[in-house]
């Protein structure tokens, strides 16, 4: 039933958000010249797939988790769009074409070795990865590999229908910072 509910969300969402979208990609490309950030991660059994970001950082970032990143990376815009969540609108392509879920663990980066093997004991990439999820509203970032395939595995096994509601409401309220750069 969720993925009925990430289709028709994504679908609907991507039709309503259209204005916002176009607004944010010419922005991006006066912001950075490269409006949409794309980089493989690691999706539902360990498959690799391509996530679709707003770009909030400059092109010359180095690709690492976002915990390991540099604040001063970020662009004007780019802090704006983190802080709204407004960066992670174009994820609703993955959701649409089946790559995530708008529930889930967040996808990590294909390089994410600890973290790889502590979801891989938990059985967490048996599910699709989401936009949102537990670990994110609960502020658990990709720093505590450990704590944060726990979370991961405890919203597995306790996602429901009303669970995805509540997580997906939390999230549109504002509520979590589990991917912010430090």
């Amino acid at each position: 039933m969720t993925r009925v509910c990430d289709f028709l969300f994504s679908f609907f969402g991507l039709i309503f958000l259209f204005p916002l979208l176009i607004i944010v990609t010419i922005a991006g490309y006066f912001d950075t010249g490269s409006p949409i950030f794309m980089q493989t991660r690691m999706g539902r059994n360990k498959k690799p797939f391509t996530l679709i970001k707003f770009r909030t950082m400059r092109v010359d970032t180095q690709t690492v988790a976002s915990h390991l990143a540099n604040s001063t990376s970020i662009t004007r815009l780019g802090g704006l769009l983190r802080k709204t969540k407004i960066d992670e609108l174009p994820q609703l392509i993955n959701v649409l074409k089946g790559d995530m879920s708008i529930v889930g663990p967040r996808p990590n980066l294909m390089t994410q070795d600890e973290l790889i093997r502590e979801r891989d004991t938990l059985g967490v990439y048996e599910v699709l990865p989401g936009i949102t999820g537990l670990a994110q509203l609960s502020n658990i970032d990709m720093s505590t590999p450990v704590l944060l395939a726990s979370t991961d595995k405890s919203m597995i096994v306790e996602m429901n229908l009303s669970r995805y509601f509540q997580l997906i409401i939390r999230t549109a309220i504002g509520k979590g910072f589990g991917d912010a750069i430090k």
